[in-house]
């Protein structure tokens, strides 16, 4: 693929601009709550097009499309699955845990919430959740540097490795400067420009395949059952695509927004752009599979999630593709930034801090917290070195460990006064535990087994903590009285 000088320039530029936020972001930051959360100062605007830059990441410009261009229309249910997610999300979540977690001892964390909600003075639960946002996290900030890699090679010709360390540089620049305030900054104008790119993108292949009708004609002569949304239909299929949707109750980088938002009065307006931004984007995405299968229909192309990249190239005026193909690195640092921001977090405020020195100044924790950003980017780059990774395949499994060893334990510390220390340990080691041996029992016999690990991982983990908090409701009275104070008005 040849690179043109104006898409060049027009790319380069928009890296620069990032750079600048990201300095802009770091003179700006001082206290470790401004690295971490912005110091909750997050207006309603910023923190919509926050949660679902970061949210939907590489995905929906690669996986996504890709999975369309592969199979058609039958794929839109995973979008279907996390539309309602996110929507009840918003609903029943955002406005309690913002309001949670700042009662409670004024908690930055996830693992910090959870310990100062369930009082437990042993740190135990803060240790094990700290290390399944580790584990999870590596896997799905890997999946995002692949995405990087697969962008960086196909559009200047690079081979994969040299790809995916560029990718990790550019990526990992801004936010090590400036923290929560560079992320949040970057998202908000990178969702426009994902918004932007995925409705430009089809009406211009549109136009240029001739029309709506003169499209779909195409479409029925290359793939008959390319609208077929039942193609293939089996229920466990389609519960598994469904399913997605379970995943936001757990992702510590969108809960982490819900945390930094100015106040919770902000939360509809803000519920009401996220929703409208996700639904027009996940349409899109959906528009550009589908045309790149009309487009393409004579000379397939041999990566379906590369569709969004060829086709911008192909039809679009250079500079033009410059801002859109800018547009997938924007998906894809969206995303990173937040999840290595929530390590590095984690790191320091659930590691570092509780079990190491006490006394230690705000700028040294910053400091900290910008190297342990560095190590997680090095160690997911180690992990994304195979060049036949799956965007898709990396994301899923990690977005099944969060939800299933977090989104039940959120709902039930949010909503239960029952549920306690011992019962949350039990939700976050079952679900990630089940979603660790889920494909390995997939592989060996298939069956049931085929159903996505999320469903047997979120269920498993809502009854193991229900159980154990009936069991040991005589030994934790302490967690009752707590949430009988975060509750109050």
């Amino acid at each position: 693929m040849t690179i043109e000088t104006p898409m060049m320039v027009t790319f380069i530029g928009y890296l620069l601009t990032t750079l600048l936020i990201g300095y802009i972001a770091y003179k700006a930051t001082t206290t470790l709550s401004d690295y971490i959360l912005g110091g909750r100062q997050l207006g309603p605007a910023v923190t919509a097009l926050s949660v679902g830059a970061s949210d939907m990441s590489g995905w929906l410009l690669l996986g996504l499309p890709g999975a369309i261009y592969l199979s058609g229309i039958s794929e839109v249910w995973i979008g279907v699955g996390l539309v309602l997610g996110a929507f009840f999300n918003w609903i029943l979540v955002a406005p309690k845990i913002r309001s949670f977690t700042e009662k409670a001892n004024n908690s930055h964390t996830i693992p910090e919430f959870f310990e100062n909600r369930f009082a437990d003075k042993s740190h135990t639960l803060r240790f094990i959740s700290a290390i399944t946002i580790l584990i999870f996290f590596t896997f799905y900030v890997s999946s995002g540097l692949v995405g990087g890699a697969i962008l960086f090679e196909k559009v200047f010709g690079l081979d994969y490795i040299t790809a995916l360390v560029i990718g990790a540089v550019v990526i990992v620049s801004y936010t090590f400067l400036g923290g929560f305030l560079a992320v949040s900054w970057t998202d908000f104008f990178q969702g426009c420009l994902m918004l932007l790119a995925l409705v430009i993108l089809p009406i211009v292949a549109l136009n240029e395949l001739g029309g709506i009708e003169q499209t779909s004609q195409i479409l029925q002569q290359t793939n008959p059952d390319y609208a077929a949304l039942f193609k293939d239909f089996s229920w466990l299929g389609f519960f598994s695509l469904m399913a997605w949707g379970l995943g936001y109750f757990g992702q510590p980088h969108i809960l982490s927004r819900f945390m930094a938002i100015r106040s919770v009065d902000d939360i509809p307006m803000s519920r009401n752009i996220a929703m409208i931004w996700m639904i027009i984007s996940l349409i899109g995405a959906l528009a550009v599979g589908l045309v790149g299968i009309a487009y393409y229909a004579n000379a397939p192309l041999e990566n379906p999630e590369t569709i969004f990249i060829f086709l911008s190239k192909a039809l679009l005026n250079p500079w033009v593709a410059g801002i859109i193909i800018a547009a997938i690195l924007s998906a894809i640092m969206s995303t990173i930034d937040s999840q290595l921001l929530v390590c590095s977090s984690v790191i320091v405020e659930d590691f570092y801090k509780n079990f190491a020195k006490k006394d230690v100044s705000e700028n040294e924790l910053v400091w900290i917290s910008r190297f342990s950003l560095l190590a997680i980017a090095i160690l997911a780059t180690l992990v994304a070195l195979d060049p036949q990774s799956s965007v898709l395949g990396l994301v899923s499994y990690a977005w099944a460990g969060f939800g299933s060893a977090f989104g039940p334990t959120i709902l039930l510390a949010l909503f239960w006064h029952k549920y306690n220390r011992f019962g949350a340990l039990a939700s976050i080691v079952t679900g990630a535990v089940v979603v660790i041996a889920w494909p390995m029992l997939k592989a060996e016999y298939g069956g049931i087994f085929a159903l996505y690990e999320m469903i047997p991982g979120f269920i498993l983990a809502g009854i193991a903590g229900v159980v154990t908090s009936k069991l040991t409701q005589h030994m934790d009275q302490e967690s009752s009285k707590i949430y009988a104070q975060l509750n109050s008005k």
